[in-house]
């Protein structure tokens, strides 16, 4: 068995004997956050972001540009 699939099955002992819901809730979040994308979830982003771009639902860049200056100045 290879050191990875020890740490793996490690990670697992670990986490089933979990009690602290804090833990596995930012475990969860975590999970959530890095998991990659489907092909179908990621075309269907680009296509609400297509639509967001021709609705005129957008920040250019010179407007971001402006806004990030703004925070300089609080």
């Amino acid at each position: 068995m290879s050191k990875t699939q020890i740490q793996k099955l490690e990670l697992l002992e670990w986490m089933a004997s979990l009690q602290d819901k804090s833990v596995i809730a930012e475990l969860t979040k975590w999970k959530e956050e890095h998991q990659r994308a489907t092909l179908e979830q990621y075309n269907a982003e680009i296509e609400e972001a297509d639509a967001q771009i021709e609705a005129g639902d957008y920040l250019s860049h010179d407007d971001a540009v402006k806004r990030i200056g703004s925070w300089k100045e609080k």
